[in-house]
């Protein structure tokens, strides 16, 4: 072994192995859906799985007083827009921990108070401010709940993995220049003296279809055929959940503080996705959370190679399918459950459910990269009535997008309200691709493999070769 990695080594063998640590697996329940069942029936679906953790994105009163007739435990989130407000007011502190968690505490088992949601991403339309406003208010919403001797929840924030900088190999993991000392240090030191975690959001899918083939679908999907060893720490990894969480250990340890606890704030598999998002499919999804059920819930622990025999406090994204959230196809296809309250696949989180009492799932068809071309168009049976305001955002965003189905364009006839969207959706999709643009627009779009080209209009593709 490394002698570098021993002092991390022997104070995780010292102040972790008999940690008391609830190895209970939890769900986040998102309500990103115009469909889903009522709380009632969530929080029921939610017992039927054996959670022994919820997650909540806001503070609905109704879900909080119906959890308070649960034995679950509850955690809770500040949302992003109010954190700049927050941090230098401590009134507001008191008065929204008054309001969303006062009323409910004595019945519900709300033990973790989120402040935001991914607020330390470097991607999307972040205010950087908010950064630097984050541990604020993290400390005043802690002394507000001290002052309601509101003294067993935890305060934390979640995080993507994209807060580091590097994290390949574990070892060199590094949190990003810009938050690491002014944002991270003083964030690991509230959870330090506050005894709380770093809660971390990491999904295996998403390394794994963005370093495909390097990395093997094996390896992010537990099966133990792929090994890796560390060429500086000496560990070796046989998948790849693990490797990611050593490379946030290694981080913290970095900056001092190897031994503040680290939590799963959302992981999970997509069950399905847009025709360019291979892997995404229930065979995967099934398996990878099956056997993250088994490996977060072993009795003795298993910790990481890193942290071994350390109990992982772990909550799966997510509930449902969601059928509001924006984005890529993936983003609606994390549920275990259909909104209809149909299972996506069977699933037991207290892992005592073996496999071989599980029903068969077809094997998947799309683990490896499409190959041809791909095209955007109107989804069968869209409100008619919605895609004009579609298509003038798709039209305004470029002085091409559109061309063609002016009058005097190619793709003018015929005169169509789904015609003319289906030829916006495409043309703006196929420019804004590479740069973040999705073909979903709100559910009026999907793709599909066959071309929608006709006479003398042709549309244009994306062409997917790898």
């Amino acid at each position: 072994m490394n002698m570098g990695f021993l002092p991390l080594f022997f104070f995780c063998l010292i102040a972790f192995s008999n940690a008391e640590i609830s190895s209970k697996i939890g769900i986040n329940y998102g309500l990103l859906g115009n469909n889903l069942p009522s709380p009632s029936r969530s929080i029921k679906l939610i017992k039927h799985m054996k959670a022994g953790l919820v997650k909540l994105y806001q503070p609905v009163p109704e879900i909080l007083k119906a959890l308070g007739k649960t034995n679950l435990e509850v955690a809770v989130m500040v949302p992003n827009e109010l954190i700049s407000n927050i941090s230098s007011n401590q009134t507001l502190a008191d008065e929204w921990v008054k309001t969303n968690i006062l009323p409910f505490y004595r019945k519900t088992k709300i033990r973790t108070l989120f402040i935001g949601n991914e607020i330390l991403s470097a991607y999307g339309d972040q205010n950087k401010k908010t950064w630097f406003d984050l541990v604020p208010t993290m400390r005043r919403i802690r002394y507000s709940l001290k002052t309601h001797n509101l003294r067993n929840i935890k305060v934390g924030t979640t995080c993507a993995m994209d807060v580091l900088q590097s994290s390949f190999p574990p070892s060199n993991g590094t949190f990003r220049s810009d938050i690491a000392i002014p944002v991270i240090k003083p964030m690991l030191q509230f959870l330090n003296k506050t005894k709380s975690f770093f809660f971390i959001d990491s999904y295996p899918f998403f390394a794994w279809s963005q370093n495909y083939p390097q990395i093997s679908l094996d390896y992010a999907l537990f099966r133990g055929r792929t090994k890796y060893t560390d060429p500086v720490s000496n560990l070796t990894y046989t998948n790849l959940l693990d490797q990611m969480l050593d490379s946030v250990i290694f981080a913290m340890t970095k900056l001092g503080f190897g031994d503040v606890r680290l939590a799963i704030s959302e992981t999970g598999w997509p069950n399905a996705g847009d025709i360019d998002q291979f892997g995404a499919n229930i065979y995967n999804a099934a398996t990878y959370n099956r056997n993250l059920v088994r490996k977060m819930t072993a009795k003795p622990a298993i910790g990481t190679p890193a942290r071994p025999g350390v109990v992982i406090p772990t909550t799966i994204f997510a509930l449902f399918n969601e059928n509001q959230k924006d984005g890529a196809g993936t983003e609606r296809h994390w549920g275990q459950f259909y909104p209809n309250e149909t299972a996506v696949y069977q699933i037991d989180l207290s892992g005592e459910t073996p496999d071989h009492e599980y029903q068969a799932l077809p094997p998947p068809t799309n683990n490896e990269p499409y190959k041809g071309k791909i095209w955007c168009v109107v989804v069968k049976g869209a409100n008619v009535t919605a895609l004009g305001g579609a298509v003038k955002y798709a039209c305004s965003q470029s002085n091409r997008t559109c061309d063609a189905i002016a009058p005097t364009g190619n793709c003018y006839e015929p005169v169509s309200i789904v015609s003319h969207a289906s030829y916006a959706f495409d043309s703006y999709w196929v420019q804004f691709r590479s740069s973040g643009g999705t073909c979903y627009f709100s559910g009026l779009a999907t793709q599909t493999t066959k071309d929608p080209s006709h006479g003398s209009c042709k549309f244009p593709s994306v062409t997917l070769s790898v």
